[in-house]
Formats: structure tokens, C-alpha cells, sequence
């Protein structure tokens, strides 16, 4: 078993990709199939995007198994008031610098959903939000 855990620091656009791109990297090192690489891929990205630009900052734990891919992960920060809103796809608290840039449409989190086997979502408003993602090999 491989287990990774990398930080994520808020509001630092310029290093937003990095995590993802390293966990593409040690997947690919790993010979882990290209359809389940992309998939994981698409989801640490939304993730490290939403640690960026929503909260305090936080980390992805990333866990490999003969069987199974687990990314984890949990920030600090505001929370999410109503997740189900947060799971419609287009609903976003972005601030209008984020969208300018071209973040913020309101698809992380379904994409997240979608791209995952399995997926958790669990937020506390006023400390943080902890989103686990499963993916079978």
C-alpha cells in the first residue's frame, strides 16, 4: 500500500494543478490503467481546485491498494451550509475573480460524483469539508 498526503494552501491560484498533476504523475509510474488514471486525475483536480478557491486551505491523502484507489480530501475553512445545493451542477459560491479567471461553474463537486466509484461528502460550517473518493482497479 501507497499512501501520499500532499498540503494545498488557499488562494494560491499559481501552484493550483500541482498535486493533481503529481498524483498523475506516481499513477503513471504505477501502471495504473489510463481510463482509471483520467478519472482520478478529474477529480484531484476539481478537489485541489475547491481547496484553492473555497476554503482556509487543507490537504489530499492519497492511498493506493492492490485494489482500490482512495483521495481524500479535507480543508478548513466555512464549510458548505446545504450540500445538496452544492451538488447542483452549476450552483457556486465563486467569487467574481475566480470566474474571471475561469474557475467557479458550479461542477466540482458533481463532477467529483461522477467521476468516483464510490463518494462522501461530509461539511461542518465554520470548521471544514471532507469529501472521500474510491475508485476500484
Amino acid at each position: 500500500m501507497i499512501k501520499e498526503t500532499y498540503p494545498v494552501k488557499a488562494d494560491d491560484m499559481t501552484c493550483a494543478g500541482d498535486v493533481s498533476a503529481r498524483i498523475k504523475r506516481h499513477m503513471k509510474r504505477l501502471g495504473i490503467p489510463s481510463s482509471i488514471m483520467r478519472r482520478v486525475s478529474v477529480c484531484t483536480y476539481e478537489a485541489e481546485i475547491n481547496l484553492v478557491i473555497h476554503s482556509d486551505g487543507g490537504q489530499i491523502d492519497f492511498e493506493i491498494s492492490e485494489d482500490r484507489i482512495l483521495v481524500r480530501a479535507r480543508d478548513v475553512g466555512p464549510g458548505i451550509p446545504d450540500i445538496d445545493k452544492a451538488m447542483t451542477e452549476g450552483w457556486s459560491t465563486a467569487s467574481n475573480e475566480v470566474r474571471n479567471m475561469g474557475f467557479g461553474a458550479g461542477m466540482g463537486l458533481p463532477n467529483m460524483k461522477r467521476n468516483a466509484d464510490e463518494f462522501a461528502i461530509s461539511s461542518v460550517v465554520g470548521e471544514g469539508t471532507d469529501i472521500s473518493m474510491i475508485f476500484h482497479i
